[in-house]
């Protein structure tokens, strides 16, 4: 049994990531799929689709992404606020990954979004996750 699933899907990235697989399988839920429609929108990801595995439970098929030189493009993904720890943020705190060439997704009243677009709406929120 898995407690932190968001947690669990940054992992099967990461590892996927690390062997080299062209995909990776998650099990299902909106709020994995809102981070993966952001992932893909920022580039970071080719994309996703919804798919069932053998026990016909519904899943993700992610697709990720290398460049030219056969090197993953997400360099580095963490996990932020936790079931443990949550980490919540205003407007004007939202910390910039990378100096703002990453991404810090931010669970807000208007859904999963990115910093910039966070900073934009004037919207603070939960950091879940950065991607670098």
């Amino acid at each position: 049994m898995v407690t932190d699933q968001i947690a669990d899907l940054l992992t099967r990235i990461r590892n996927a990531l690390m062997a080299g697989h062209p995909v990776t399988y998650s099990p299902a839920s909106k709020k994995k799929e809102r981070i993966l429609e952001l992932l893909k929108t920022e580039g970071f990801i080719a994309g996703y689709e919804d798919s069932t595995d053998d026990n016909g439970k519904p899943q993700l098929t992610i697709r990720l992404r290398y460049d030219s030189r056969g090197n993953p493009v997400i360099r580095e993904i963490n996990r932020i606020s936790k079931p443990g720890k949550r980490v919540y943020v205003g407007k004007d705190d939202i910390p910039r990954n990378r100096g703002g060439l990453g991404v810090m997704v931010v669970s807000s009243s208007k859904g999963v979004i990115s910093d910039r677009q966070a900073r934009a709406d004037g919207l603070g929120g939960e950091l879940l996750c950065s991607v670098f």
